[in-house]
């Protein structure tokens, strides 16, 4: 698939207001502004492995289509969803185990870019990564 690669943090649009209606503090946001985030995304079949390293933490999530997990924002803000394939399309759909509200994440390969939109509570930001 196309998302299987290294990938870089190359820039963020929205990501703060995004941040901001999250619950993230100042402090925690202009941290993640500079985060310095790499995604290593492979593929095998329904299961995905994500490694994200970044200034705050290295982690690494295993799922599969469909599978409803659990994950920790580098926030802490807990999450339960599933990522499903649309198309060429990563699609996620979770819920904040803190007060139920909806967080929506696409991963997609725009013009040779991996473009990540995030949607909460109708604010919406991307962060774009180039390969590295």
């Amino acid at each position: 698939m196309a998302l299987d690669g290294t990938w870089k943090i190359d820039r963020n649009e929205n990501y703060d207001k995004f941040m901001e209606k999250m619950g993230v503090n100042m402090v925690k946001r202009k941290l993640a502004a500079h985060d310095n985030l790499k995604l290593t995304i492979t593929q095998e079949g329904n299961k995905f492995t994500v490694k994200e390293s970044s200034s705050f933490r290295t982690i690494e999530i295993v799922f599969e289509l469909g599978v409803t997990f659990n994950y920790s924002l580098a926030d802490g803000t807990e999450l339960s969803g599933t990522w499903n394939l649309e198309g060429n399309k990563l699609v996620g759909k979770f819920r904040r185990v803190d007060n139920g509200n909806e967080l929506n994440a696409i991963r997609e390969i725009i013009a040779g870019e991996l473009v990540q939109t995030y949607t909460y509570e109708g604010v919406k930001a991307q962060r774009i990564f180039k390969k590295e």
